[in-house]
């Protein structure tokens, strides 16, 4: 190999080819950095002068499946300006590391479409470095995510391990990004994201949350002119919670065999759309006659599916007449959990009527917890909690298949 072929074919320059050897399977290649080339690493002088050297090997793009390795005296100088003595900086590599750029960056390549170990075994690396390259990668470009150009966020927790270990997530619901995570839940995981938010001067238009008091009164404290919408996906949710409860306890206080017969297993009918009960299983039958068995439980399912209508009203002043006629008669019912459930919603109005503002909510953020969800699944979890971090950050920008 000449030193022409180390410069077209390495892409490294300010050094010469000394020889080639191989060791154990390894090819390397000697090289020696140029007495012209010196320079000091802190001013850039030239007026330097050589002080002994260190003896590098660095591991190099593999030829062949071979792995690869540069080898090379990096001298140490003494800058007649500085009056110091340093170590020449390397033109193709990093400090304190033993790889050099150009396998840097053949790794991330490799990473977009295999999972960190199989990096690993391929390159006869430990999984340590393959981390160390792409965490290192990740902090520089997604460390700290730009919050300038924020207009509608989406707030919520998500789970991120066992022993109830909770994160609480920020979104971007126009770029899809997120933009912070929060260790635990509650006020104190989005300090962080207010500090930054306010030095950042975003203008953020609307929130998109739960009825969670405790990210209520954090978004009404930090952003007072912002829209809070509360999300219809958590409303219906709840709602379908109080009517598992409740059919659960109309089972328990049925008389006779036959009507605990016909509540049995109708948990999913109630909660399914009708439009999705499947007829071949019998499935709108069976509902009907439990309805029709239990007029408090008829009820309630159908102001459930009345209120999924509030979300398709004509216009703001419409869908208000109908949040206050539905909550007129869920108190009229004589059902406590109904009448408990009105008085939430009359609580949150403003929340609510908000939607036909800015009709956003956090469906973006349950499907990026899905793709966490992925993540962690293929990567059998992650115990460097930083790097966990920095690949929820870049998880709007995969483009292949999740690998962990």
């Amino acid at each position: 190999m000449s030193t022409s072929l180390l410069y077209h074919g390495f892409c490294i320059r300010g050094y010469e080819y000394r020889r080639t050897y191989f060791e154990d399977g390894t090819v390397i290649f000697t090289i020696a950095q140029n007495r012209s080339q010196l320079r000091c690493p802190e001013c850039g002088s030239e007026d330097v002068h050589r002080r002994g050297h260190v003896t590098r090997e660095l591991q190099h793009l593999p030829i062949g499946g071979k792995p690869v390795f540069l080898k090379l005296n990096v001298a140490r100088v003494h800058c007649q300006q500085c009056q110091r003595i340093r170590q020449v900086n390397i033109s193709f590599a990093d400090q304190q590391r033993s790889y050099t750029r150009a396998f840097a960056r053949y790794v991330l390549q490799l990473r977009s479409s295999m999972t960190l170990t199989a990096v690993a075994a391929h390159l006869g690396v430990s999984d340590w470095m393959v981390r160390d390259i792409e965490k290192r990668w990740l902090g520089k470009h997604f460390a700290r995510p730009k919050l300038i150009n924020l207009k509608q966020i989406a707030i919520d927790e998500i789970s991120v391990g066992k022993g109830h270990r909770y994160a609480t997530i920020v979104l971007d619901l126009e770029s899809g990004a997120i933009v912070h995570v929060g260790d635990g839940k509650g006020r104190e995981a989005l300090e962080p994201f207010w500090k930054r938010l306010r030095a950042s001067r975003a203008q953020v238009e609307a929130v998109a949350t739960d009825m969670s008091p405790a990210f209520i009164s954090a978004v009404l404290e930090n952003l007072p002119d912002a829209m809070l919408v509360f999300d219809r996906f958590h409303i219906v949710k709840l709602f379908n919670d109080k009517l598992s409860d409740f059919r659960r306890d109309l089972y328990r206080e049925a008389i006779g065999p036959l009507a605990k017969l016909v509540l049995k297993g109708t948990r999913w009918l109630l909660l399914k759309n009708p439009e999705n009960l499947d007829a071949d299983r019998n499935e709108p039958a069976r509902l009907e006659e439990a309805l029709a068995l239990n007029q408090p439980l008829a009820t309630a399912y159908y102001l459930k599916e009345d209120l999924r209508q509030f979300w398709e009203q004509s216009s703001r002043f419409e869908a208000a007449r109908f949040l206050d006629d539905w909550c007129v008669r869920a108190r009229a019912s004589g059902i406590r959990f109904l009448q408990k459930f009105a008085n939430t919603l009359g609580g949150h109005r403003s929340g609510l009527l908000a939607w036909y503002d800015y009709p956003i909510s956090t469906g973006p953020l349950e499907g990026t917890n899905n793709k966490i969800k992925t993540l962690k699944r293929q990567a059998y979890g992650f115990r460097d909690q930083e790097y966990f971090r920095l690949k929820l950050y870049a998880l709007h920008m995969t483009k292949h298949v999740l690998v962990g």
